[in-house]
């Protein structure tokens, strides 16, 4: 068998393994969102294992691939999305449940695999998309300042349009700047 077909095979799989992985968010997607929207929480039933589905799959993609910066930027993504709504659940335990920490680190890992780009956009933009729901339910009078509002739905949102879009809307954002990416 030549090189080229046993490559082309390996990226194949590679291929395939990642549309697991992302079938697996959409999957947990529907559930937590439901979830979050009925009980306002994010049951550790189902986040803490995404961690290992998530690492395993993307994981093994990359190794498919032999994309390894996809790796590493799935391990950093994690991490700093993780770190970063941690930081924010300590200074305002009120206003960002330890359930929103715990799926950061899961949406990091999906968005960091993709790109720089990806991971901005999905990991702020949920605080667009809840900022700006927030503020309609204010305006219409269905919620005031002290209502509690599940923020998972969107987080997850913003991920899927990090996903879709993060990297162009962040080429697009730099642009704006002057910067090429």
């Amino acid at each position: 068998m030549p090189v080229g077909t046993a490559q082309g095979g390996l990226a194949s799989a590679g291929a395939i393994v990642l549309l697991v992985a992302f079938l697996y968010l959409a999957a947990i997607t529907v559930a937590l969102a439901l979830i979050d929207l009925e009980h306002h929480r994010l049951p550790d039933s189902i986040v803490l294992p995404s961690y290992v589905v998530a690492g395993v799959l993307l994981a093994a993609s990359a190794l498919l691939t032999q994309n390894h910066t996809a790796m590493l930027g799935a391990a950093i993504g994690g991490a700093a999305m993780f770190l970063f709504y941690f930081v924010l659940a300590f200074i305002s335990p009120r206003g960002m449940g330890m359930g929103d920490v715990k799926l950061a680190g899961v949406l990091g890992l999906y968005l960091g695999y993709i790109g720089w780009g990806a991971l901005l956009v999905g990991s702020f933009g949920a605080f667009v998309l809840g900022g700006l729901f927030s503020i309609v339910l204010l305006v219409l009078r269905k919620a005031g300042r002290k209502s509690s509002i599940p923020f998972g739905p969107w987080m997850l949102a913003a991920a899927w349009i990090g996903i879709f879009f993060g990297e162009t809307l962040w080429s697009g954002y730099l642009g704006l700047f002057g910067v090429q990416v």
